[in-house]
């Protein structure tokens, strides 16, 4: 790794200290604000999709569902490929009981995030609430996905309860009766010390996933930055260094995807220009590195130590370090 990073935390915005030199999260652009905006391609979101993320769960803490699904909606309008608004908004809608909107939320996340069984579970019980019969297919699906875990991998317990609320919401509900409670959907589908546990525990997760990268532990980081994301939302930041992450492990796909990701949030961001530069030089896209250059040279003009790191990737063609 050509530079070690160092992430400290200042009003809950993060800044990177890298190779000396400050920047912010290895960056350095804002989000645009309501109105405004734009991405690579010209055109953006109308909203910051992390500060609309965190007017979310601060009414989902106050029980205000109709308030969240606002809010998250305003995230998935900003961000629709990313599941952290789908997420919200799915258990916002349930917390509403509108189970018909829940379940267009979660089929949205199912498709973003095919392997997750929060995401399962969130369809299973909003079908089930709408008595679709397709709820016991996502049932089937979390039941396999149990079986294959054992009673000792370290998703057991959770995927567990992920299971014992789906077959409760299954469960037929005698006359009169109350339907399942939709809280079920908060306490179980998020890590609750990310969701509710505040800024201070995606902190921790986000200095952590730095401290990982410095070790090269990569899949350690993501898990970590997954959690940190669970936490602030789609945060430009945060996107980063997941696309920085997924380069070094090789999957230059997701890198690029978390990459535009960021850039389309924060069109300026510096440490995803950059980073979005070098991974272009690695695929032999000089030219498209070029553009991240002068596009680098604009948004960070004096003394700016990314820009003149990929200007070394440029002339040496590939990292550096390994030339």
């Amino acid at each position: 790794m050509r530079r070690a990073f160092r992430a400290t935390l200042i009003g809950g915005c993060f800044i990177v200290l890298a190779g000396g030199g400050m920047a912010f999260a290895s960056g350095g652009g804002s989000a645009p604000s309501a109105g405004g905006g734009g991405s690579m391609a010209g055109s953006g979101p109308t909203y910051d999709p992390a500060a609309e993320y965190a007017k979310a769960i601060a009414a989902l803490k106050a029980n205000d569902y109709r308030a969240a699904a606002r809010a998250a909606g305003h995230v998935t309008d900003a961000v629709p490929t990313s599941p952290d608004g789908w997420r919200v908004l799915g258990v916002a809608k349930a917390g509403d009981n509108d189970w018909k909107g829940s379940r267009r939320a979660y089929e949205k996340l199912v498709k973003l995030a095919p392997d997750d069984p929060t995401s399962h579970a969130g369809l299973a019980v909003a079908l089930a609430n709408l008595k679709d019969p397709k709820a016991q297919m996502e049932a089937e699906w979390l039941k396999s996905k149990a079986q294959a875990c054992g009673d000792t991998c370290p998703d057991a317990a959770r995927l567990k309860t992920l299971n014992d609320t789906v077959q409760s919401a299954l469960a037929p509900t005698p006359a009169g009766a109350p339907k399942p409670s939709a809280m079920l959907d908060r306490s179980i589908l998020f890590a609750p010390s990310m969701l509710l546990g505040g800024a201070k525990a995606g902190d921790g997760a986000y200095v952590q996933a730095v401290s990982l990268i410095n070790e090269r532990r990569y899949d350690d980081a993501l898990a970590s930055l997954a959690a940190a994301e669970t936490a602030f939302g789609p945060h430009p930041d945060i996107l980063t260094y997941e696309g920085y992450a997924w380069r070094k492990k090789g999957d230059y796909a997701k890198a690029e995807a978390y990459y535009r990701l960021a850039l389309a949030i924060a069109p300026d961001h510096v440490g995803a220009t950059e980073y979005y530069g070098e991974l272009k030089v690695a695929r032999g896209d000089v030219a498209g590195a070029r553009l991240m250059l002068a596009r680098l040279d604009k948004i960070c003009a004096y003394g700016c130590a990314d820009a003149e790191e990929l200007r070394r990737w440029i002339d040496a063609g590939g990292d550096p370090q390994r030339n």
